[in-house]
């Protein structure tokens, strides 16, 4: 009984990734894919969403920015690489097909873009040495300007209804207002669940970590962030060990980077001066500085690998090897930004020299001046 007492929340988040997953691919059929995984984002990160609202209202400046820190170099640095191999062992290995890369839907690429907007606009919080509500207008501003943007795409054709899951079959079946009202049902049925089952499930395991020995920070930065992200993996993964669904397991890990770095660190000033009772600034110290700028280089990085709307074997190796290094020895922090850097300017340089020699833009780019009809 204390092993089913201790175990019965992980098993609902996993049927509830599972049932937010379903509405997110049939959501897919009346609406575009990335407005669809912005809703798939918003449920899936409320774990994260509450964990770091819990630290801001305690006012704990440090756990803060190491559980904003972690969560975001998480989704970056092991969730993206896992997913190439999960698709590159299901479906390169088992049909004898070596998979170089992952290619991305051409709609992904006001995704990829938003990336770089909100990254820049934190370069500047970094910069300046705190976090604001002044930031906070923004950043929700850059998030509403994107959903705004998103809802002008096209939903998926016809022939890709054949790769949904059964419910999601049978709900593409039904006129467009019970369509409609299903998918939401899904949606709230998995939102629910997660809701009410995640809490006990991170308590259980913070117990445990704490058993072992884990410091308060490194539960913080690494073990509660990947926790309140288990169920957005687990659709991820899901989805990357079947055909041709490696792309939404990739977009999956986009939008909660995006809605991470706008939402999450947009709510932090409003929950620590509700707290404080007056206005007061989030500021950062040396230690909090180096974390940001780890942090963002490490995003940046990614969002300039996925320009060309497709993730590498290699990208997604080395990837991953940069945020283990980094997560197992703690020194190695400035000398992983600065290689973070070089690689940023190396990938730069190249897409660079591919405009000057042959006049050819990363496909994001081309696609944002096709649909936006400006010049790069």
């Amino acid at each position: 009984m204390e092993i089913f007492s201790e175990s019965w929340s992980l098993i609902v988040i996993l049927l509830s990734a599972f049932v937010i997953g379903w509405a997110a691919e049939t959501a897919q059929t009346f609406m575009s894919r990335a407005l669809a995984f912005s809703i798939l984002a918003w449920l899936q990160t409320l774990p994260e969403f509450a964990v770091e609202a819990n630290i801001a209202w305690r006012q704990e400046r440090s756990l803060m920015i190491a559980n904003l820190t972690g969560s975001l170099r998480l989704i970056t640095g092991l969730g993206l690489p896992m997913i190439f191999f999960v698709h590159f062992f299901f479906q390169g290995v088992r049909t004898k097909k070596f998979i170089r890369a992952i290619q991305l839907d051409s709609q992904d690429f006001l995704s990829i873009l938003c990336v770089f907007v909100s990254i820049i606009y934190f370069l500047f919080i970094w910069a300046k040495g705190s976090l604001t509500l002044y930031d906070s207008v923004v950043l929700f501003g850059i998030y509403g300007f994107y959903l705004w943007l998103l809802k002008s795409f096209p939903a998926h054709n016809e022939e890709e209804i054949e790769d949904l899951p059964w419910i999601g079959k049978q709900l593409v079946k039904l006129a467009p207002v019970p369509k409609i009202l299903g998918t939401v049902l899904l949606f709230i049925v998995g939102g629910t669940a997660l809701y009410f089952s995640v809490h006990p499930f991170v308590d259980t395991l913070q117990k445990w970590a704490l058993k072992l020995g884990i410091s308060t920070f490194i539960f913080i930065q690494w073990v509660a962030p990947f926790l309140s992200e288990f169920p957005e993996k687990v659709s991820a993964f899901n989805w990357a060990r079947q055909r041709n669904k490696a792309p939404m397991a990739v977009m999956n890990m986009i939008g909660s980077n995006i809605n991470q770095w706008t939402m999450l660190a947009g709510m932090i000033p409003i929950v620590f001066n509700l707290s404080l009772g007056h206005y007061e600034a989030v500021t950062f110290d040396t230690s909090h500085k180096a974390e940001l700028l780890l942090t963002i280089v490490q995003s940046f990085l990614v969002g300039v690998l996925l320009l060309d709307l497709e993730f590498s074997i290699g990208d997604a190796a080395l990837v991953f090897v940069l945020w283990l290094v980094q997560c197992v020895f703690s020194s190695t922090r400035d000398a992983i930004t600065y290689v973070y850097l070089v690689w940023i300017v190396w990938e730069m340089g190249k897409h660079f020299l591919s405009y000057v020699n042959q006049k050819k833009l990363p496909k994001a780019l081309v696609m944002a001046q096709q649909t936006y009809g400006k010049k790069s």
